[in-house]
C-alpha cells in the first residue's frame, strides 16, 4: 500500500496497491521534491475514467514502469473532481502544449510544480521512454528546462482570461441574432446535437437555444432543440432499461454510450427536460425526468439525502458489460414472443450492433405511433408490453457485477441535482420531487456550509473531521439551488441562505480590479497560478453561474451592488460571445435576460401556492416568481391583503395587481 491508503477519494484509493509510490496532492510530496530536485509527475483522473482504469493496468500495476516512475520522479495522484483547482492548471498546460486534453491527464513538472511536458493517456512503452527522456533532459538541460517552464506558466496565467471592460453596452437582438446564426452553422440536422463524433449532451447548451427559439421566435433553433432531445433520449447514451444518460457517445448518432454515468450531466438534465416540458409538452420529456430522478435516487443517493459523484463505465473490467444484451439473453429472459417485440423496438439483433460480438447497445428509432402502426398493434398495448418487459430485464440486469460507485459526494453537483429537482417539481408538480428537493437542500445546509457561510466542497472528506478546500462553483451552484427551492416553496430561509453564501463568494474569490470571480478563495493553497473560470463546458463556467445568481438575487433583495458585479461580469464576456457561441451558453442565457428584460412575478395571499402553480404551467422562462402568505424582500411589502393578489413587475415598474392568472398572463404577454 502506498500513500494513498488514508485517502477517502474512490479515485486514490483505486491506485493505492499500486507499486507506484504514489502521494496524495499535498505538503509532503511538493516538499519532498523541492528537497531532492526531482522532478514531479502529476497524475490526473476520476474513478469513472475508462482510459484512467487502463493506464492504470498497462503502467501503474507494471514493476518495471513503476521502478521507472519511482527513481526518477516524485509521482502525485489527483481525484480531478476533489482538485479541480489543480486539474485546471495542468489541463491549461495541457492544452497549450497540444491543443487538446482530457482524462487521464499526466504532467512533468519542475520541483516547484511549474509544468514543462505533459499528455493524456499514453501507451506503456512510450510512457517508459517519455520518462527516461525527460528525466534526462532535466539532469542534462535543466537551464532549458527551466525556460520553458517560464513560458508555459506565464501562458497558462493568461490562459482564458478576460480585459476589464468599464463601458456598459447597450444590448440588443441583433447580438443575439449574431451569435445563433453563428450556431446554425454547426447544427447536425439529422441526427441532432451539433457536430459529427463523439457527442455530448451539453444540456446548457440546449437549454440556450430553448429559451433562445421561444423569445426570439426562431422555428429553425426550435426544431433542431425538440430534434436533439428526441435523439438524445431514444439513443444508446440513455439507459433504457434503468434511466439515466450516460457522459457522451462515441459516435454521432447517440448509438454507442461511454459508458459512465456522473451526476452533474443527469443533474441538468432533469432541468433541460423538465423545462422543455412546460415550453413544449411531450410525454416523452416526462418519462425521461422520472426516469433520471428514479436512477439517481435508487443508484446516487446517499442515506443522507446527497448524492454521490459517478457509476463507471467498466464492470468485471470491461467496459459497458453491465449494460449489454445478447438477443440470447433478452430471449432467454422474455421468452420467445415478448422477446421480439422488444429487439425490434430496441434494435437488438443476433449480430449484436456495436464492437462486442453479439452484443447489443439499446437504442429506438421509431415513435411509439409509427412503430405500432407498423406493427399493427395498438399504442397503448405496445407500452404496456414494452413497459412489462423492461420490467423483467431491469430485475435480471440487477443481478448482474454492477459497475463501481463512486460515492464522493460533490457540494457543487449536489447544488445542480438540487435545483434539477426543484425544476422537476415545478413543470409536473410531483410532491414526491419536491420532497426530495428539501431533503438534499437539508443535507447540503446541515453538512456542506459552515456557520460563517463557507463551504466544504466533499462531503465527510476525511477522517480528521476539517472542511475541505471549496471553489467558486460550489458556491454558485449551491446558491442557484437554493434561489430555485426559493421559487418553488416561498420559503425565504433558502434565500437568505443563497445571500450569505453570495456574500461569502464575493468576499473571497471576486477580483474587483479585474471584474471577475478567481476559481480558488483568497485563503486557499496558493498554486503556480490563480485562475478564472470563464468558459461554459459540460458545466456552466463558475463565473457565468455566478453572474446569473448576481442578477436574480439584485432584483429579489433590490440589491444594486449585485446588479453592478453582474453587469461587469458580462461586459467583460461579451466580446467573447458571438467567436464561440458553444462555449459561452451560460453567459448568453444572462444576454438574453438582459435583452428581453427580467419579469418579477410577486403572488401573495392565502392561494399563492395555486396560483404559483398556474402560472408555472405557462412558458416563461424570463421570470423570477415569489411571495406567498407573508414575505420580507422589498418587491413584497404592502403586498399582502386579504385576498390573493399577483403583481407583474419589471424594470423597477409594477402593473396594477392582477386577481387571477389570466390576467397577470395578459401583463406579460403585453
Amino acid at each position: 500500500m502506498n500513500r494513498l491508503a488514508n485517502s477517502s477519494s474512490p479515485y486514490l484509493l483505486q491506485h493505492a496497491n499500486n507499486p507506484v509510490n504514489w502521494y496524495p496532492w499535498g505538503k509532503e510530496a511538493l516538499d519532498k521534491a523541492k528537497a531532492e530536485n526531482k522532478l514531479i509527475l502529476v497524475s490526473i483522473g476520476y474513478s469513472a475514467c475508462h482510459w484512467c482504469h487502463v493506464m492504470e493496468h498497462e503502467s501503474f500495476e507494471d514493476e518495471a514502469v513503476a521502478a521507472v516512475m519511482n527513481e526518477y520522479f516524485v509521482c502525485i495522484k489527483v481525484d480531478r473532481e476533489e482538485r479541480p483547482d489543480v486539474d485546471q492548471i495542468y489541463m491549461s498546460a495541457v492544452q497549450l502544449m497540444s491543443g487538446r486534453g482530457g482524462w487521464p491527464l499526466n504532467c512533468i513538472c519542475l520541483p516547484d510544480q511549474r509544468p514543462i511536458y505533459g499528455g493524456t493517456y499514453f501507451r506503456k512503452n512510450d510512457w517508459t521512454s517519455l520518462l527516461f527522456n525527460l528525466a534526462d533532459f532535466y539532469k542534462q538541460k535543466p537551464e532549458e528546462a527551466e525556460e520553458y517552464a517560464v513560458r508555459l506558466t506565464e501562458g497558462i496565467q493568461n490562459y482564458e482570461s478576460v480585459q476589464f471592460v468599464a463601458e456598459q453596452p447597450e444590448y440588443t437582438k441583433a447580438d443575439l441574432e449574431l451569435i445563433g446564426d453563428n450556431w446554425k452553422r454547426y447544427f447536425d440536422q439529422y441526427e441532432g446535437g451539433t457536430g459529427n463524433a463523439p457527442k455530448f449532451p451539453m444540456p446548457n447548451n440546449w437549454l440556450l437555444l430553448m429559451r433562445y427559439a421561444h423569445l426570439m421566435k426562431d422555428e429553425e433553433v426550435a426544431a433542431q432543440v425538440k430534434l436533439t432531445l428526441h435523439k438524445m433520449a431514444f439513443g444508446g447514451i440513455y439507459d433504457h432499461i434503468g434511466g439515466g444518460f450516460a457522459r457522451y457517445s462515441v459516435d454521432g448518432r447517440w448509438h454507442v454510450p461511454h459508458f459512465e454515468k456522473m451526476l452533474y450531466d443527469n443533474a441538468q438534465l432533469i432541468s433541460l427536460y423538465a423545462e422543455a416540458y412546460t415550453w413544449s409538452p411531450d410525454a416523452l420529456y416526462e418519462q425521461v425526468v422520472d426516469e433520471i430522478i428514479a436512477f439517481s435516487t435508487r443508484e446516487l443517493a446517499s442515506p443522507e439525502s446527497g448524492f454521490y459523484s459517478a457509476l463507471d463505465a467498466d464492470s468485471e473490467g470491461v467496459e459497458g458489460k453491465f449494460y449489454i444484451f445478447t438477443q440470447k439473453e433478452i430471449e432467454e429472459i422474455l421468452g420467445e414472443d415478448d422477446a421480439e417485440l422488444f429487439c425490434i423496438y430496441y434494435h437488438i439483433t443476433d449480430d449484436g450492433n456495436w464492437e462486442e460480438e453479439h452484443s447489443n447497445v439499446l437504442f429506438r428509432r421509431e415513435s411509439d405511433e409509427d412503430l405500432a402502426e407498423k406493427l399493427g398493434l395498438g399504442v397503448d398495448d405496445l407500452l404496456l408490453r414494452i413497459k412489462a418487459s423492461r420490467k423483467k430485464v431491469f430485475e435480471f440486469r440487477r443481478h448482474r457485477v454492477r459497475p463501481g460507485l463512486d460515492n464522493k459526494i460533490l457540494a457543487s453537483w449536489n447544488g445542480l441535482m438540487l435545483k434539477g429537482l426543484c425544476q422537476a417539481y415545478r413543470a409536473f408538480n410531483n410532491p414526491r420531487y419536491l420532497e426530495l428537493a428539501l431533503q438534499n437542500a437539508g443535507f447540503i445546509s446541515a453538512n456542506l456550509i459552515s456557520q460563517n457561510s463557507r463551504i466544504s466542497r466533499v462531503y465527510n472528506v476525511n477522517t480528521t473531521g476539517e472542511a475541505s478546500v471549496a471553489f467558486l462553483d460550489d458556491y454558485a451552484n449551491i446558491i442557484d439551488g437554493f434561489i430555485a427551492l426559493y421559487e418553488v416553496t416561498f420559503d425565504e430561509q433558502w434565500l437568505q441562505q443563497a445571500k450569505k453564501l453570495t456574500d461569502a463568494a464575493i468576499e473571497h474569490y471576486y477580483d474587483e480590479i479585474n471584474g471577475i470571480f478567481f476559481y480558488t478563495a483568497d485563503d486557499d493553497e496558493q498554486l503556480i497560478a490563480r485562475k478564472s473560470e470563464i468558459m461554459d463546458g459540460v458545466t456552466p463556467a463558475s463565473n457565468s453561474a455566478m453572474a446569473i445568481n448576481l442578477k436574480k438575487l439584485g432584483l429579489l433583495f433590490d440589491n444594486e451592488s449585485y446588479a453592478a458585479v453582474s453587469a461587469q461580469l458580462l461586459r467583460n464576456i461579451m466580446p467573447q460571445l458571438a467567436k464561440y457561441g458553444t462555449a459561452y451558453s451560460n453567459w448568453t442565457l444572462l444576454l438574453l435576460d438582459e435583452v428581453f428584460g427580467i419579469y418579477e412575478v410577486a403572488i401573495t395571499g392565502n392561494e399563492a401556492e395555486t396560483v404559483r402553480k398556474e402560472i408555472e404551467n405557462n412558458y416563461i422562462p424570463n421570470k423570477i416568481i415569489l411571495g406567498g402568505k407573508k414575505g420580507s424582500l422589498p418587491l413584497l411589502q404592502d403586498k399582502f391583503g386579504q385576498s390573493t393578489q399577483i403583481f407583474v413587475c419589471k424594470d423597477k415598474t409594477c402593473g396594477l395587481p392582477a386577481n387571477n392568472t389570466a390576467d397577470a398572463l395578459k401583463q406579460i404577454e403585453a
